[in-house]
């Protein structure tokens, strides 16, 4: 679009008859309902005109209207010259009448919408997972499956989309993979597992048992809406260096598939600290699915996921409902 909008200016410089009419004013339209308008006052402005780098100086205006920027440019018209015409200029000295030249405004109003842009960014969610068993903590039962909040880490990795849908209105949709770590807060427990379920027992062993855990892997989607009041293009992301602004909230569904889980055990046996990890899909269900809730500011978002369905297969284990809550940044 770019390089047809020079064309034709190009064309209407070249052609000062055709530039000026009666009402000393030429109109491009762009693309469905934007205009680029040029008002000639002085037919001799059209040879200064000439001398100017139009690439230049449109790409520097789309570039001020993409970020939604309303300064003006703030370079001076010289530096938009032509690298032959700002030579003669210096040799003619006729540099400062075009310095002084007035600068570029861009004038933002109230931003209305333009259609859809997708934008993409890596974010990384951290936090802590439990789970709840009919809406309440294992804990308050004294289960052996009762999981120790510090230690129990979430960690997702995530390819997000951010589509503008409206004026402020946006859809985060993407992919990635969590880990789900569940600590049992008895570093005794062990979990077993035979035809009929899975079971939560306390090792024999005489061991000195310092953790013992769950960890299960997923594959996941999600799409969530997205009210932000900032207006940012892409959703906030530490590893792309874009910094974001304002207040903004979502709430949307997701999806995953289990890649992988195992158990793991820590204890010390002769003074030697040892590991048992035993990988098994222990009646975990295969899809998980839930709801997420995003609230941010600035460049930091604080979210919470949680899982509809029961961790494990019916009949095959504890009725728990996982989730997790964290910062996503």
């Amino acid at each position: 679009m770019k390089t047809s909008l020079i064309f034709l200016l190009a064309t209407i410089l070249m052609n000062p008859s055709s530039a000026q009419d009666a009402t000393d004013t030429v109109v491009i339209k762009v693309g469905e309902g934007s205009r680029v308008i040029f008002s000639i006052k002085n037919k001799k402005d059209l040879e200064t005109m000439k001398r100017y780098n139009f690439q230049k100086l449109m790409d520097d205006m789309i570039y001020k209207l993409e970020v939604r920027d309303s300064s003006r440019l703030n370079k001076l018209s010289s530096e938009f010259l032509k690298k032959d015409s700002a030579k003669q200029a210096v040799s003619n000295n006729e540099l400062t009448p075009v310095q002084q030249s007035e600068p570029t405004t861009i004038v933002t109003p109230d931003r209305k919408y333009h259609g859809r842009r997708t934008r993409n960014s890596f974010n990384m969610d951290l936090g802590i997972n439990n789970y709840v068993s009919n809406g309440q903590s294992p804990s308050q039962s004294n289960s052996l499956h009762t999981v120790h909040p510090w230690g129990s880490w979430y960690v997702g990795l995530n390819s997000i989309y951010r589509t503008r849908m409206a004026n402020k209105f946006f859809l985060e949709w993407g992919g990635g993979v969590s880990w789900y770590n569940f600590k049992f807060e008895n570093s005794q427990v062990v979990m077993t597992k035979d035809d009929n379920g899975v079971y939560f027992n306390l090792d024999q062993r005489n061991y000195n048992f310092t953790k013992s855990k769950l960890t299960a892997a997923f594959v996941n989607v999600s799409v969530v809406p997205v009210i932000d009041f900032g207006n940012n293009r892409r959703k906030p992301s530490f590893f792309d260096g874009h910094g974001a602004s304002g207040f903004r909230i979502g709430l949307g569904p997701y999806a995953g598939y289990l890649l992988d889980s195992y158990t793991k055990q820590v204890h010390t046996e002769n003074g030697d600290k040892k590991k048992e990890v035993h990988h098994d899909n222990y009646y975990l269900t295969n899809l998980r699915y839930g709801v997420r809730l995003q609230v941010g500011f600035d460049d930091v978002d604080f979210f919470f996921n949680y899982d509809i369905n029961n961790l494990f297969a019916d009949n095959k284990g504890p009725q728990l409902n996982a989730f997790s809550f964290g910062i996503s940044f």
